[in-house]
């Protein structure tokens, strides 16, 4: 009997290898995953790379002392800790704010000017471009998703409004996919904020209640040389959400829902072909 080899690994479990989070166990099991995906071990040795990068451009903050300010503000609430803990507490923090706001700005402009050499490519920043997207797009379907009486801001009796108005929005002539044959109706639509612009949400739902949204938004080309990196799927279960990524003619989609694989993919290319 031949032995499966193991699931690559996710975008959420490489991200616990960067931050070293989460028990001795379930890091040595991650580890050992690596050794049968290695498009997974080069994204980790890029994001380890690019996050040692950031510590290094923005070690005068790390090496600063804590503030009185901070200090203050914890001797208040009663928690103030011990001096050595209190800096490696403030040093941490200051650590992921620079790891959450720097890899933006490294993945939009740090390769156009090469001051991170081999580090900052365009593939690079395009992956954390589509990554920041889909993450986007998770987070959007678990806020809404649950709502009962305002989960869209227009409902698919309006339609024609609907799609009008996110064009508009969004610069970019829109279309509504019909899911019908795959047993989805059209419940409505949405706008919503995206790092560089306007975001659409489109929201579909089955006879058993089970939701799926469709979150879209201009999104630059893919790399040069890269050519079906714009209209092939990837599948990223970000923040515990399933979904389907792809980019096609300069705008992006994710599809996303908590709905089995295969007929998350059948709605995915239902989706495409019609779009």
């Amino acid at each position: 009997m031949t032995h499966q080899p193991p699931l690559p690994l996710t975008d959420d479990e490489l991200h616990a290898l960067v931050d070293g989070q989460g028990t001795p166990d379930e890091l040595a099991k991650w580890q050992a995953r690596l050794v049968h995906d290695p498009q997974g071990a080069a994204r980790l040795a890029a994001w380890q790379q690019q996050r040692d990068a950031l510590r290094s451009l923005h070690r005068q903050v790390l090496d600063e002392a804590v503030p009185a300010a901070l200090l203050r503000a914890a001797r208040q609430t009663g928690a103030a800790p011990a001096p050595g803990r209190a800096w490696w507490r403030y040093g941490g923090l200051a650590a992921s704010l620079v790891l959450a706001f720097g890899g933006g700005w490294l993945a939009h402009s740090g390769w156009q000017t090469g001051g991170f050499g081999r580090l900052a490519t365009p593939r690079l920043a395009q992956a954390q471009l589509e990554h920041q997207f889909v993450r986007q797009a998770s987070v959007a379907h678990r806020v809404y998703v649950p709502e009962v009486r305002h989960p869209v801001e227009v409902t698919a009796q309006d339609q024609a409004h609907l799609v009008q108005w996110l064009s508009k929005r969004l610069g970019k002539p829109l279309k509504v996919p019909s899911l019908t044959a795959q047993g989805f109706e059209l419940v409505g639509g949405r706008l919503l904020p995206g790092d560089d612009g306007a975001r659409a949400q489109f929201m579909f739902q089955n006879a058993a209640g089970s939701r799926v949204t469709l979150y879209l938004g201009a999104m630059d080309a893919a790399p040069m040389g890269d050519t079906q990196a714009s209209t092939s799927f990837r599948y990223s279960p970000q923040a515990g959400v399933p979904s389907f990524y792809w980019a096609d003619q300069g705008l992006a989609y994710a599809l996303a829902g908590q709905v089995p694989r295969e007929v998350l993919m059948a709605l995915a290319e239902a989706v495409y072909h019609q779009l």
